[in-house]
């Protein structure tokens, strides 16, 4: 905080340089441009400065936040509405005052895309790479794809500022002391990123094996599933090392080992219940299993049918619940389906997906609201929460209209004949952002099939593999979220040349 003498001696040099604000930084050597602004209309104003700082009475009463509230309440939860009738207060105040009257209105995650994060192991890697290169610097940052500066940051933050980034023997090399811890420090970057190589290659083994999936609890496996685990990995890592992450002893090993090589004396019979369970829709239970079995003279017990069958991974599909509708009826003109199940894209941003789905779980429901842009899949917004209203879909596409740079283009925003996108709320964004309207058809899913496929395979991987018995909503909408995150920076889609979605732009140079 600046003194008075200091405020009003930078207002006279202002005034006195012609109100040239860099002239006048540069010679006092501060304050900012704003401040400087700032203390001018101050002293032009009241003719001088104050001599210290005043806090602001508060400009509205009790009774004009209620009302406020109360306006935003009864008319779809829209701020700008609110804000137009009313005339006051800002957007910022207005949610303010909400948060303090109806702390239960609050409960809301928004999300965005953004960029990718390197992981730890990625970090270690570039800068064992750095310390150890034969190339220049450069050509190594090219070849991680990142920036110089980023690779020497990275350096300082492992192995600290202290340490150089070439270790390569030279005539004014280091001392010998400082040079051999210097080695240690790489040794054990080395022996870390080797080892959490081992953890990955491990869980992603367990996944291929036993569609055990990447949060699999290693040591909770069975020996005989640790054994064929060591048997895949064996040639890349040594028994020693598998034996201790797994925590398996050599001589259950060897012992399953031994087991695993005696022939199957069911194989004939798997082969049976396989065709079986294929030529009948993948539809038989082990009891119709057996008996159809039975038939082919082929007689098991109901035991090892069931066992067989959950060995091979011939699991019977149960059924789903009821997906949520919001169709309330014509409540106003639907517009044309422009997209006509046309969701290609030749750039981002000129065709934009959104839809509610529900999930419902023992702690209650949760609403998933995403804007999804078919030129690649991502994600570009999002919001959850446990009421599927009108701030729901409002709050969404306001994150998504702030992705939007200025001349980006006009995306068609296509939906399906919600009443969420046909409340004033949400017409009056799109009519302010300039965006053009699409729906589908009346109760005609695949006109919106991209973002239907989109719920599917979250709820595939996410949702449906999972027991959310003790799961409570909050900590629901915390994996939601996360899942999002990971779909739009990780999670690798052919189409896209094995990149995720964000990694596809950044291949292409799009950023944002």
């Amino acid at each position: 905080m600046y003194s008075y003498e200091e405020r009003i001696r930078a207002v006279e040099l202002y005034i006195k340089l012609g109100k040239r604000t860099a002239s006048t930084i540069l010679q006092l050597g501060y304050p900012t441009k704003n401040a400087l602004k700032a203390w001018y209309r101050e002293y032009e104003h009241a003719h001088d400065l104050y001599e210290g700082y005043v806090r602001l009475l508060q400009k509205y009463s009790g009774a004009e936040k209620q009302v406020a509230v109360d306006h935003y309440l009864t008319h779809d939860r829209c701020l700008a509405g609110t804000l137009k009738a009313l005339g006051y207060p800002c957007r910022e105040s207005l949610t303010a005052w909400i948060d303090e009257l109806h702390p239960e209105l609050r409960h809301r995650i928004i999300g965005k895309a953004a960029g990718v994060k390197h992981s730890p192991e990625h970090k270690k890697a570039a800068v064992i790479a750095l310390c150890t290169r034969e190339i220049s610097a450069q050509a190594i940052a090219q070849q991680l794809t990142v920036s110089r500066p980023t690779l020497y940051n990275w350096k300082n933050q492992l192995l600290g500022r202290e340490a150089p980034p070439f270790m390569k023997h030279h005539n004014d090399s280091p001392p010998d002391l400082e040079r051999t811890e210097l080695q240690q420090q790489v040794d054990s970057l080395r022996r870390d990123i080797r080892q959490l190589q081992l953890e990955r290659d491990l869980l992603e083994k367990a996944n291929e094996l036993f569609k055990k999936g990447l949060s699999a609890d290693l040591p909770l496996l069975t020996n005989r599933e640790k054994t064929l685990l060591v048997d895949a990995l064996k040639q890349t890592y040594s028994l020693s090392e598998l034996f201790s992450e797994l925590e398996l002893a050599r001589s259950s090993y060897f012992y399953h080992r031994s087991s695993l090589r005696r022939p199957d004396k069911y194989a004939e019979a798997r082969l049976a219940i396989t065709d079986v369970f294929e030529c009948n829709h993948r539809c038989y239970g082990y009891r119709r299993m057996r008996a159809a079995l039975g038939r082919q003279q082929v007689c098991l017990s109901e035991k090892v049918v069931r066992r067989l069958m959950r060995q091979d991974g011939l699991i019977v599909a149960t059924p789903r619940r009821r997906q949520y509708g919001s169709y309330l009826g014509e409540i106003s003109p639907a517009p044309e389906n422009l997209i006509n199940r046309d969701f290609r894209a030749a750039t981002p941003n000129e065709k934009w997906l959104t839809d509610i789905t529900e999930f419902h779980i023992p702690a209650g429901k949760v609403y998933l609201s995403p804007m999804i842009d078919c030129f690649d899949g991502l994600v570009i917004s999002w919001s959850i929460g446990t009421r599927p209203d009108a701030d729901l879909v409002n709050t969404m596409l306001d994150t998504a209209i702030e992705t939007v740079a200025n001349g980006s283009g006009r995306p068609i925003v296509h939906s399906d004949r919600g009443a969420h996108y046909r409340w004033p709320g949400w017409l009056a964004r799109m009519h302010d952002a300039k965006l053009i309207r699409s729906m589908s058809r009346k109760a005609c899913s695949p006109d919106n099939a991209a973002c239907e496929g989109f719920f599917g395979r979250l709820k595939t991987e996410l949702f449906y593999p999972r027991n959310w018995q003790t799961t409570t909503i909050e900590q629901f909408i915390q994996q939601v979220d996360s899942y999002i995150h990971w779909y739009n920076k990780k999670r690798i889609k052919i189409s896209l040349g094995s990149l995720s979605p964000i990694e596809y732009r950044q291949s292409l140079g799009i950023t944002g």
